[in-house]
């Protein structure tokens, strides 16, 4: 331990709670996007993303993430179980040593917030015992398999994408952001639709909730991208200067199109912009120039609002858009490394097709992403699919209408009777 570098420890260790704060930031986030009634339940569902997540991090999950590889590239060993050998022991390259600790606390909040943006797929109508279990049998298996496979590398020995295929993922476009995309499409097509869907006005209740929690989000997300580098260096500088620069354009991207596509130019709209371009340039924030950043703002801020809508017409019900921002953000990101990548960003990184002239990184950038997507669709549809026929995933029709706060948490987030006995 004497020879970790501290200043190095100290950027992780604030990364780490950066990045957590960004989970109670998504439960307002989300809070506000869904109807008062389920206000609560919304919040609790991140909640229990972080305890549920945190318990078998420490048990289990941070093992088969991070452990070591069986030789297959697919998974860690139970070598770590229980956080066993992490104590006193260090990880990094020489001269850029922290604790081991320090990088099971990061990857640990990486964990907590991608399984929490699953939750909004699925708002207003899903059991809160059946999302906690939901929660431990995600993390064990689909977040950690993805995880080795992207985060750990053991020269040459680790996860098949980093260290087997060499595709590059600075901070998780693979991990946090494509695979929350496909398996919210997964269990919004397990769950089904939400009564009066395309029907009722389901607009977010209370917009200035909104737009505080993507400020916490975009906040927070400096810790995400500008974190992943483990030091406090000229990477993780340009992996912030690029996280500023493609969420502010994203911004102005998606505000645009809608201004083009509905005369309006909505907070919700800013809102998501936020989210879109922070998730757009998460895998390439440390592999792209602050240009290439701009470029990957704006059009991850149009893809994105294009997708999302399209639920309606694709005939889906992602409550609060997940797939469309998250998902198709995560792909414009993996796909503009390949194309924009280049070694005066990050020498260890690569040149993607329009700085080298080659299509190798766009290749492996495309396998890697399509992977990710189709092991954690079908994987979530499997396990959600069992909890729908065994528990119960969904809530039953009347508790759906009068809302979940009520119903399951026997609380409400306005109390409404206080203003209209006045």
């Amino acid at each position: 331990m004497s020879s970790i570098n501290a200043g190095d420890t100290a950027w992780v260790l604030m990364s780490g709670a950066l990045v957590l704060f960004m989970t109670p930031g998504l439960a307002i986030f989300y809070g506000g996007m869904v109807r008062a009634k389920s206000t609560l339940n919304m919040m609790m569902m991140s909640f229990a993303a972080m305890g549920v997540t945190t318990i078998l991090w420490v048990l289990y999950a941070y093992s088969l993430a991070f452990g070591p590889d069986a030789g297959n590239g697919l998974i860690g060993n139970l070598h770590n179980i229980g956080l066993a050998d992490t104590i006193n022991q260090v990880v990094g390259s020489p001269g850029h040593t922290i604790p081991t600790l320090a990088f099971v606390m990061f990857q640990l909040t990486f964990a907590i917030i991608t399984v929490a943006l699953l939750s909004g797929a699925i708002a207003d109508r899903a059991k809160y015992s059946a999302w906690i279990l939901f929660v431990g049998l995600w993390i064990t298996l689909v977040y950690a398999p993805i995880a080795h496979w992207a985060f750990a590398s053991q020269g040459g020995n680790g996860g098949w994408i980093i260290d087997r295929l060499g595709a590059l993922d600075f901070a998780g476009g693979t991990v946090v952001e494509i695979n929350s995309g496909a398996a919210a499409l997964a269990l919004a097509i397990v769950l089904g639709k939400r009564e009066g869907f395309k029907r009722d006005p389901m607009r977010p209740h209370n917009m200035p909730l909104v737009l505080l929690g993507a400020g916490m989000l975009w906040f927070g997300w400096f810790g995400f991208n500008a974190g992943s580098a483990l030091a406090a260096n000229g990477l993780a500088a340009t992996a912030m200067i690029n996280t500023q620069v493609a969420t502010a354009a994203a911004v102005m991207s998606w505000i645009a199109y809608e201004k083009l596509r509905e005369g309006k130019a909505t907070t919700l709209g800013a809102a998501s912009g936020a989210i879109a371009g922070a998730v757009a340039i998460t895998p390439a924030c440390g592999f792209v120039t602050p240009l290439g950043a701009l470029a990957i703002g704006l059009v991850g801020g149009v893809v994105s609002a294009f997708g999302v809508s399209r639920k309606y017409k694709w005939n889906y019900d992602d409550s609060l858009d997940v797939v469309g921002v998250h998902g198709l953000g995560g792909f414009v990101g993996m796909i503009a490394i390949g194309l924009i990548a280049t070694k005066s960003a990050n020498e260890l990184g690569g040149e993607g097709l329009f700085i080298s002239g080659s299509p190798t990184l766009l290749q492996k950038q495309i396998i890697a992403a399509l992977a990710v997507a189709a092991f954690s669709f079908i994987t979530t549809y499997i396990i959600a699919t069992i909890l729908q026929k065994t528990v119960g995933f969904r809530v039953r029709r009347e508790v759906e209408l009068e809302g979940l706060d009520t119903s399951i948490h026997a609380e409400s987030a306005y109390d409404i009777s206080s203003f209209t006995t006045r």
